[in-house]
């Protein structure tokens, strides 16, 4: 097994630690693919409501901005936008008028970002597809609070667990 001394552990050890290593790479592919597929709903909720000009990497951006006046940088913290330059998604709301800016008076370099009428149209919009997904998880008994608490705290487990790995190896 690579990585794993072979001498010191049995051979139910070596089972349950390759079981876990598969599952462990199973479930980095659904995350992905769930990322992959919620901007594909979010996507289609845009053609459904005749919105073309903004992509849904956009429309999700929007919807993470909200009532909140940050700067790009406290944007990217906020969420992750697999595969997407945020800067420039940013410049693109701009020009389309869904995002308005204003540099900061205390630093000259940093911009302000907030939503315009537009943009805050948009950003209820996704909410309200969250809204009707999450009564259909409820109708459907997909997940109790219980349970999606639980698999929250575990994403946040292995976040902090990737961040460590990335800041000191």
């Amino acid at each position: 097994m690579n990585g794993i001394q072979k001498d010191n552990i049995s051979n139910e050890q070596q089972s349950d630690f390759v079981e876990l290593r598969d599952f462990y790479i199973d479930m980095i592919s659904y995350v992905e693919r769930l990322h992959r597929l919620m901007i594909d709903v979010i996507k289609t909720e845009l053609e459904n409501n005749k919105i073309e000009e903004i992509s849904a990497v956009q429309a999700l951006l929007l919807c993470n901005i909200g009532a909140a006046e940050l700067t790009a940088g406290e944007l990217k913290t906020r969420g992750y936008y697999l595969g997407s330059n945020v800067s420039y998604n940013l410049k693109k709301l701009v020009e389309l008028g869904y995002v308005s800016y204003e540099k900061s008076h205390i630093d000259r370099r940093s911009v302000r970002i907030k939503l315009t009428p537009l943009g805050e149209d948009i950003a209820i919009l996704i909410t309200e597809l969250y809204t009707r997904h999450t009564q259909g998880i409820i109708d459907k008994h997909i997940i109790d609070v219980a349970g999606i608490e639980e698999i929250c705290l575990i994403f946040k487990d292995f976040e902090r667990f990737w961040g460590d790995d990335i800041r000191y190896k």
